[in-house]
């Protein structure tokens, strides 16, 4: 399918980026496919030339979290492009059924996959708190109006992409999906939800990520300081405070809150009041 790409960010994970990679070129749509190598030390660039001659590598000096998306994106050339993790793939059709709704919907920016997890394919539990959105539907878009998507199950309409700037670069990695959700739609491009288009994740239970749900929580507070009013992103960094005296995940999140905090606010910038709005109705929604 020349006309949607894959970018994979990967790092130090090359046994789970071959079993990826061995799924995603078998995949009927035949997508280009760009391995984004966010600097590995484990031989990830050797087994992706001995074993995937002709799958695309960028290969970055440093790590470069989840800018490396965005370079993946710039490299390519294709109109819409999909985002894997080196433990996630595509269900069969899935990207072709993308295509098609990118076609069929001019302002439509990204759209949200449902997410089968392990081998049992159970449903992501994000799932169900997507198809329920109180956003709704808009008669110009697919789906359900969402303003948060899972990376790795996600597909996006390049020039949509790279005119809302891309993966923000003061979150690195862990929640970083929020900040390009709320951007792309203060641009007017549609962010939604669309079951029918299916993604697989495997993540390692035995192989965690280290720092993720610090990260995450150190983003969650980052995002209001970024986009959202004052009292939201105080009450939230006052909410993390609290419980960095009893929790050293907390604390370590506030620790990284304040390291990117100057950053952040250089960076910040309120999001419009109808999509404030729409924030705060969602805020009201979270489980």
């Amino acid at each position: 399918m020349t006309e949607l790409g894959i970018v994979i960010a990967t790092r130090d994970r090359a046994d789970r980026l071959a079993g990826t990679l061995r799924r995603l070129t078998a995949l009927p749509e035949r997508p280009e496919i760009l391995v984004v190598d966010n600097a590995s030390t484990d031989g990830t660039r050797a087994l992706l030339a001995r074993d995937f001659p002709h799958v695309r590598v960028l290969a970055l000096p440093h790590n470069r979290g989840a800018l490396a998306r965005t370079a993946g994106v710039r490299a390519l050339t294709t109109p819409y492009v999909a985002f894997s993790d080196d433990d996630s793939w595509w269900e069969p059709g899935a990207l072709e059924l993308a295509a098609k709704l990118f076609d069929a919907h001019p302002r439509l920016g990204l759209i949200s996959a449902r997410t089968l997890v392990g081998p049992a394919e159970d449903e992501d539990p994000l799932n169900d708190v997507l198809a329920r959105s109180p956003l709704g539907p808009a008669t110009d878009l697919p789906g359900v109006q969402v303003l948060g998507f899972l990376a790795c199950a996600s597909v996006v309409r390049r020039t949509a992409y790279l005119d809302a700037g891309g993966f923000h670069p003061v979150l690195f990695f862990g929640g970083e999906e929020t900040v390009l959700a709320y951007d792309l739609a203060a641009r007017g491009w549609g962010v939604t939800h669309c079951p029918d288009v299916v993604a697989h994740h495997h993540p390692d239970p035995a192989s965690p990520r280290p720092g993720r749900p610090a990260a995450q929580r150190r983003n969650d507070v980052l995002t209001a300081w970024l986009r959202r009013p004052l009292p939201q992103a105080l009450a939230r960094t006052g909410a993390l405070a609290a419980g960095a005296r009893r929790d050293p995940v907390a604390r370590q999140a506030l620790r990284e809150t304040f390291t990117r905090l100057p950053a952040a606010l250089r960076a910040r910038r309120r999001l419009p009041p109808h999509l404030e709005r729409a924030a705060r109705t969602l805020d009201g929604a979270r489980p």
